[in-house]
């Protein structure tokens, strides 16, 4: 694949052209020119274009989570290598997908988050889950991790994650419960190592909630995102759109994401990547995951 199918800046200078004044403003402040000299395979979880990658036309709906086992997707849990599917955290039982934390390897929680990233990445789809939350937070979880999950997308590979490293860089839809009293909104958008553009205005705020209703309890909760490529970001719940996003791009300022930038030529874009859904502590369980392609217009 060459350089100019990932959309790269020749030379290893920032592609602006098409981004919005603030975007580009805050990129030509922070971020630094460099040479395009990292291994192509880092890449994969940032390029622009994934043209090889991307389905062609708005297709079926593919189900990332076949019921089964865990075949297509990749852990990667603090402290731990990307493989290591440490205290067996994610699991298959009973047709569901589970985030779960047995007490033998999470006798207190010691900020272990982890991803389970799915195979390929993508550009322009539609994802929609089905999730719950059960059961008590593990010992040490943060609090404003209970009954909190996410799903992690237009994030970098599993592959260029450090070793230590929290959160990968993404854009994160935040899947949320309820304490069963208090309203608390789900599918918010926050933003590990990157920002956005709300009403045309590039926000530096890490988190901004959606309009969402609260769902209390152990009840299964359907949330629907659509992608495109750079241009927005959508979700859905119940027909009604709670949140919209454009123009999403990586921090120059944060170390890691000016990494990544350095690593694709200078590019801070984001128009695709990876998914990948958390564990942060609270038990949770998904019996759906699954995708339809869109055509790239």
């Amino acid at each position: 694949m060459r350089f100019t199918e990932l959309g790269l800046a020749s030379g290893g200078s920032l592609n602006l052209e098409g981004l919005p004044d603030s975007i580009t403003l805050m990129i030509t402040k922070n971020a630094k020119r460099c040479p395009m000299t990292l291994l192509l395979g880092l890449l994969l979880g940032l390029q622009p274009g994934l043209r090889a990658q991307q389905d062609p036309g708005e297709g079926k709906w593919i189900a990332l989570f076949n019921g089964q086992n865990l075949d297509g997707w990749i852990p990667k849990i603090r402290y731990h290598p990307i493989g290591e599917n440490f205290g067996n955290t994610f699991r298959v039982e009973d047709g569901l997908l589970k985030v779960g934390y047995d007490p033998q390897a999470y006798p207190e929680f010691k900020e272990t988050f982890g991803h389970l990233f799915f195979e390929k990445p993508y550009t322009h789809y539609r994802l929609r889950a089905e999730y719950r939350f059960v059961g008590d937070q593990v010992k040490g979880g943060p609090g404003w991790a209970f009954r909190n999950s996410g799903l992690m997308l237009h994030g970098e590979s599993p592959e260029t994650m450090e070793v230590d490293q929290d959160f990968p860089a993404s854009i994160e839809v935040q899947l949320l419960g309820g304490d069963g009293e208090n309203k608390r909104s789900t599918g918010n958008i926050c933003t590990p190592g990157t920002h956005m553009v709300i009403e045309g205005k590039l926000t530096k705020q890490h988190c901004v909630n959606s309009s969402s209703e609260t769902y209390h309890g152990d009840q299964w909760v359907q949330i629907e995102v659509e992608v495109r490529g750079h241009e927005s970001l959508k979700c859905v719940m119940e027909g009604v759109t709670i949140f919209t996003l454009t123009h999403p791009v990586l921090d120059p300022s944060d170390p890691h994401s000016s990494k990544l930038i350095d690593a694709n030529g200078g590019e801070a874009r984001l128009s695709g990547g990876s998914i990948s859904i958390q564990s942060e502590s609270h038990p949770v369980e998904f019996r759906r995951i699954e995708l339809q392609p869109l055509s790239v217009e």
